[in-house]
């Protein structure tokens, strides 16, 4: 699985990926879960995120322009396993 944040390093969008990997900790290294930070503007737009920070798992935008807490993302992450 690859989960993506997209975002510039704003608060919002750190908060995020801290949110992203405590959520990724707490479902199991084991699950084999890629966590990436996106900084791209460009590719931001191609995946149609125009409000950062953006969440994508496996190429699909979860959420855009909030910041997610870890029990919901763990909730998007188990629907995906």
């Amino acid at each position: 699985m690859k989960i993506e944040v997209l975002g510039t390093g704003c608060k919002s969008c750190e908060n995020l990926y801290q949110a992203v990997m405590e959520a990724v900790a707490e479902v199991g290294p084991e699950k084999q879960i890629v966590v990436e930070k996106v900084a791209d503007i460009m590719y931001f737009a191609k995946m149609g995120v125009f409000m950062t920070p953006g969440l994508v798992i496996d190429g699909t935008v979860i959420s855009s322009g909030k910041a997610m807490s870890a029990e919901q993302i763990k909730v998007k992450i188990k629907e995906r396993l």
